[in-house]
């Protein structure tokens, strides 16, 4: 891979990527300002895309059509759902789905998708896999799921029964959406502000910088692994 897009939702996420960026060049486009420059000599594309799914997919097709990118990465923060999950723990994931779409409407209707999840590339999560195991903070697999808003109590027992997913946000299933009609590779990752122990807008505040320098130092190890595939 010779160019890799990283998309956050917000510029706290972002900023903890700087420290890494080397030549960084701004080109503006679409209100959105993406920095081009490298990390670990690896050639990458980063912005924050501002948060909830229109924005997210606005942020990942410019990606691909102003920029030319060979992969996107999404990384950022997330809410734990399932109770194993813990603050500061970072999720990748294997399978992504919309929590506030209709399971048939991805299915009976264009893109005519086989099932309601979107799918991790395997070769970039068969590398994090491998990464885990000398990893320094703790990794987890599985499902994430997106929807524009805050999971409450109310609505978390149904989201668990019905996708059983580690955490939740708001952009991650519109960039795997964009990423599956345009055949690019994709993977999240995501490290954990506010679970159903310690939840809240105020939780996230809270934790939110610290858990984006996680995420950004665990994507800026990956990159030099994922360019070389």
């Amino acid at each position: 891979m010779k160019k890799i897009g990283i998309i956050c939702a917000g510029d706290t996420e972002l900023a903890a990527f700087f420290p890494y960026l080397k030549e960084d060049e701004v080109i503006e486009k679409a209100m959105l300002s993406f920095h081009c420059g490298q990390i670990h000599t690896v050639h990458v594309v980063l912005l924050y895309s501002g948060v909830c799914k229109v924005n997210a997919a606005i942020a990942a097709q410019l990606l691909i059509d102003r920029f030319a990118v060979d992969c996107i990465l999404n990384a950022g923060t997330a809410g734990g759902i399932q109770e194993q999950v813990q603050l500061f723990d970072t999720v990748i994931s294997e399978r992504i789905a919309y929590h506030d779409v209709a399971r048939d409407l991805l299915t009976e209707f264009h893109p005519w998708m086989d099932c309601e999840y979107f799918y991790a590339d395997k070769k970039l999560l068969r590398i994090a896999q491998d990464y885990r195991k000398t990893a320094k903070s703790p990794i987890l697999f599985g499902t994430m799921v997106s929807g524009e808003q805050f999971v409450t109590d109310d609505n978390r027992a149904h989201i668990l029964e019905i996708f059983a997913p580690l955490c939740t946000d708001m952009e991650t299933a519109a960039i795997a959406h964009v990423c599956l009609v345009n055949q690019l590779p994709f993977l999240a990752i995501r490290t954990i502000t506010d679970t159903a122990e310690h939840k809240g807008v105020e939780e996230f505040e809270k934790n939110c910088e610290a858990a984006s320098a996680i995420a950004a130092k665990i994507t800026c190890d990956l990159l030099p692994l994922f360019a070389a595939t």
